[in-house]
C-alpha cells in the first residue's frame, strides 16, 4: 500500500485532528519548542500560565520576561530552565535578526527560514519543521519517532533511518501540499498511541495493518 492510501486510510478512520491546537503562529512556536521531551497535556498548562501573563501576546512582550521566571512559567512542560533558555535563544534571534517581529520571517522563503530555525541554540530538525508546517503552513514533512515506529513496521524504511531520508521517502511519494502533511503527522500520532505502541502494538484491530 502507497504512502497516500495509507493517509487516505487513517483519514477515513478517524477525521481531521484540527492540529496544531493554538490560537496564532507565535503560540504554535512556543509549543514547538515547549513540546520537546514532554506530553501535549503538559505542555497546554505551560502555555495557559504563560497566557495569565499576557506573555504569548507578541514575541516583543515575551522577550521582556527574565530567563528564570521564564522558566518557573513553563514548569509543567518540564525541563523548563532548559526550554526557557531555547525560549529565549529564539526570541533573540528573532529580535537581532528581525527586529522582534515574525513578520519579518514569514516572507523569507522556506529553505532560508529552516536554515535560520537550525542555526538557533536548541532546535533541531523536529522542531524547525514543525513551525515551518504549524506556524508557517509551508509544505514540509515533520518526523518524529511515532513516524519512524510506524513506517518502519511497514517496511518503508528501517527505525534507524535518518530524518532527513525518512522526510524524502514522504515527499517523495505525497502530493506537496501543508494541509496533507498536517494532518498525516497528526493521523501519525493519534496511531502511534492508540495502535502502534512501542510495545505490544495492537495489530490485530490496527485500521492500516493488513487483515489476518
Amino acid at each position: 500500500m502507497t504512502l497516500l492510501a495509507l493517509y487516505n486510510k487513517l483519514y477515513k478512520f478517524y477525521g481531521p485532528q484540527a492540529w496544531w491546537p493554538s490560537e496564532t503562529p507565535f503560540e504554535t512556536i512556543v509549543g514547538a519548542i515547549l513540546t520537546q521531551n514532554t506530553s501535549w497535556k503538559n505542555v497546554e498548562k505551560a502555555i495557559a500560565n504563560l497566557k495569565k501573563i499576557g506573555g504569548l501576546s507578541s514575541p516583543l512582550k515575551l522577550d521582556k520576561v527574565s530567563e528564570k521566571r521564564l522558566g518557573r512559567i513553563i514548569r509543567p512542560a518540564g525541563y523548563y530552565n532548559i526550554k526557557a533558555k531555547r525560549l529565549k535563544n529564539f526570541l533573540r534571534f528573532l529580535s537581532s535578526s528581525h527586529g522582534g517581529r515574525l513578520s519579518g520571517i514569514s516572507g523569507l522563503d522556506t529553505r532560508k527560514l529552516r536554515h535560520e530555525l537550525l542555526n538557533i541554540n536548541g532546535i533541531g530538525p523536529e522542531t524547525a519543521d514543525s513551525i515551518l508546517l504549524y506556524a508557517f503552513s509551508r509544505p514540509v514533512f515533520v518526523v518524529d519517532a511515532y513516524t519512524k515506529r510506524i513506517f518502519s513496521r511497514h517496511k518503508f524504511f528501517k527505525e534507524d533511518t535518518s530524518y532527513e531520508e525518512v522526510q524524502r521517502v514522504f515527499t517523495a511519494n505525497l502530493p506537496r501540499n501543508s494541509r496533507i502533511y498536517n494532518e498525516y503527522h497528526a493521523l501519525i500520532v493519534r496511531l502511534a498511541k492508540d495502535f502502534c505502541k512501542k510495545k505490544a502494538p495492537n495489530c490485530a484491530v490496527c485500521p492500516i495493518c493488513p487483515t489476518p
